[in-house]
């Protein structure tokens, strides 16, 4: 018997706004309210309010954290700055990927992180695993937190409402703690994960209805519209922003999905550096690509890339662009081919040429 869908503190919001839920990573969550394309076009060109707090989050504190979640990330952990936050990859000794992670420094011995929906309780068990000698502890924050994300232009104009945080002097990844209408204890950052400008808010779960409404509320004048999982992914791919599950995996390594600035071989030994530095060394057997297709037809996940006849990839993530008025998406191409113009996908008997990307379509 499989176990029960959780829902987020925001559930009857979403239910009351229209919201369209469905089963994601364990969670019901909304897929869209207007529809995806409005959604998609008012993160784009004014703000959207995303609930994200099916997302979880770990602590990680003691004398040798630091130390510690340098020694089982792939990025430079110790040498974020308190105040900013970094993206990183915690890896497997094969060099396969746990998860990817964002990871906020609040002291020298003291860290917040983000983790994807559906892999929270393995990275936290994975974490605890590997404590070993390290003088440190890692505290399951899961559930006290909700986390909301504000994107668009005017992101910064409504929150701006609604926070005495100095808003204009939070940095790329740099974060405050303060108050957030009316709510204390929240963390506002800036990460982002839609190729737009905005912010994410972590909150007291107890606090995640009163601050969404309240944003809601003094953004609609400003274009502000509430937005769901399909306008994420869309707004995602645009960016070329990657998603556990799919431009990475246990299978699919951050040298293949082309995050190798992520991993910083010079800093020492962290687990799944010697296949890594392999991979980088001899180049991997294949790599992850961005496309388009001139096509109304959307590959979706699964299906077949053929250099000729011969099948050489797959699909890995694939929606419509509203900013392209296009299929995008990401493959999984083997090594000779990630820069073949001869590519096409299979679409349900078709081959469609596909037209590989060499920067994101949206920056």
């Amino acid at each position: 018997m499989s176990e029960p869908l959780a829902r987020t503190p925001l559930h009857a919001l979403h239910v009351e706004l229209g919201g369209r839920i469905v089963p994601f990573a364990g969670w019901e969550m909304p897929v869209q309210y207007a529809g995806i394309i409005e959604e998609h076009q008012a993160v784009r060109k004014a703000a959207g309010l995303f609930d994200v707090s099916h997302m979880g989050e770990a602590r990680v504190r003691g004398r040798d954290a630091a130390a510690f979640l340098d020694r089982i990330m792939t990025n430079d952990m110790a040498s974020i700055r308190p105040g900013m936050a970094r993206y990183t990859v915690m890896c497997q000794p094969d060099g396969g990927c746990v998860d990817d992670l964002i990871v906020y420094r609040f002291s020298e011995t003291e860290f917040l992180i983000c983790l994807n929906a559906s892999n929270a309780a393995k990275d936290i068990a994975w974490m605890r695993s590997l404590i070993g000698p390290f003088k440190v502890e890692v505290l399951d924050e899961c559930a006290a937190w909700a986390q909301l994300a504000l994107q668009g232009p005017v992101a910064e104009r409504i929150l701006g409402l609604a926070t005495a945080l100095p808003l204009g002097t939070i940095k790329r990844f740099g974060f405050a703690v303060g108050e957030v209408a009316g709510a204390s204890g929240c963390v506002v950052s800036r990460t982002g994960y839609t190729g737009s400008a905005g912010f994410e808010i972590y909150l007291p779960a107890a606090s995640a209805e009163k601050v969404a409404r309240a944003l809601l509320e003094l953004g609609k004048p400003h274009g502000l519209v509430p937005a769901g999982l399909g306008a994420r992914d869309s707004l995602r791919l645009e960016a070329n922003y990657p998603l556990y599950g799919h431009e990475i995996s246990e299978r699919i390594s951050p040298i293949q999905a082309g995050l190798g600035w992520t991993v910083k071989f010079a800093k020492g030994e962290f687990v799944g550096r010697e296949a890594l530095r392999r991979q980088a060394e001899g180049g991997p057997a294949a790599s992850v690509v961005l496309f388009s297709l001139d096509d109304r037809r959307i590959a979706r996940q699964g299906a077949q890339v053929y250099a000729g006849e011969t099948p050489v990839g797959e699909v890995l993530s694939g929606t419509h662009s509203p900013t392209l008025n296009k299929p995008i998406g990401t493959a999984l191409v083997a090594a000779g081919y990630t820069g073949s113009a001869e590519l096409t996908v299979d679409i349900r008997g078709n081959r469609i040429p596909l037209r590989i990307a060499v920067e994101p379509f949206v920056k």
